[in-house]
C-alpha cells in the first residue's frame, strides 16, 4: 500500500509539471484570443471563418504579427517615412488627440527604442523606508522644471509591485542611493513575480589577474 507521505510527494510533484504547462497555455490562449478579435476589423466576407467555411484559432494572431511587420518594412524607406510623418502632423492638430498621441508616442518612443536607458538596467533601493530595500528598473533621469528644483545628481527609477509588476511607482531619488544590480531586466521581474521564490543566480565575476 503507498503511504500517505509518498502519495503527497506524488501529487505535489503532478503539480509542479502540471501548474507551468496550464499557466502557459492559458496566457498563449489568452494572447491568441485577443489578437483573432482583430478580424473583427475585417469586413465580414473577408473573415477566415467566411473563407474557409470553419473557424481556425490563431489566424488573426499570425495575420497581426504579418501586419506589424509589413508596416515595419514599407516605414523603413523614404515614402513610408513621409506618410508616416505627414499623418503624425494630422494628428497633432486634432484638439485632445493630438496632445494624447503626443504623450504616447514618446513614452512608446523611450521604451521601445534599442537605444535608449529605459528599463534596461536593474536597480536595488532603499524603499519605503531605510534599511528596507526593493527592486526598481532605470527609466531615465529627471528633466522639466523639476531640474529646477533639486539639487545634485538624480534618476529616475520604477518601482514594480508584486506579483503584478504592470502596476508600481515613479521615484526620483539620488544617484547615490542606487545600486546598479548585475541582472538583467528579465531576471528581476520573474524574482518580482515570483514574490522572491525564484531568485536570480548569483554571477560569476572572474578574479583580474595581476598585472605583471
Amino acid at each position: 500500500m503507498i503511504k500517505k507521505a509518498a502519495l503527497k510527494t506524488y501529487f505535489l510533484t503532478g503539480l509542479l509539471v502540471l501548474v507551468p504547462l496550464a499557466i502557459t497555455l492559458w496566457l498563449l490562449g489568452l494572447v491568441i484570443g485577443t489578437l483573432d478579435q482583430t478580424l473583427t476589423l475585417l469586413p465580414e466576407a473577408w473573415r477566415p471563418e467566411r473563407l474557409l467555411g470553419f473557424y481556425l484559432p490563431g489566424i488573426g494572431a499570425v495575420l497581426s504579427i504579418g501586419f506589424i511587420l509589413s508596416v515595419g518594412i514599407f516605414t523603413q524607406n523614404f515614402i513610408g517615412q513621409t506618410l508616416v510623418q505627414w499623418w503624425e502632423g494630422l494628428l497633432r492638430h486634432i484638439p485632445v488627440v493630438g496632445p494624447l498621441y503626443t504623450s504616447v508616442k514618446q513614452v512608446s518612443d523611450t521604451l521601445l527604442s534599442s537605444n535608449g536607458n529605459a528599463f534596461r538596467k536593474t536597480l536595488l533601493i532603499e524603499y519605503p523606508r531605510k534599511g528596507v530595500y526593493t527592486i526598481a528598473f532605470l527609466t531615465g533621469t529627471p528633466g522639466g522644471d523639476i531640474v529646477n528644483h533639486i539639487k545634485g545628481d538624480y534618476a529616475s527609477v520604477y518601482v514594480p509591485t508584486t506579483p503584478n509588476p504592470t502596476s508600481g511607482f515613479f521615484l526620483i531619488v539620488p544617484r547615490a542611493d542606487v545600486v546598479e544590480l548585475d541582472m538583467t531586466v528579465d531576471a528581476a521581474l520573474k524574482y518580482i513575480v515570483s514574490m522572491g521564490v525564484v531568485a536570480p543566480l548569483v554571477p560569476h565575476h572572474r578574479a583580474i589577474e595581476p598585472t605583471v
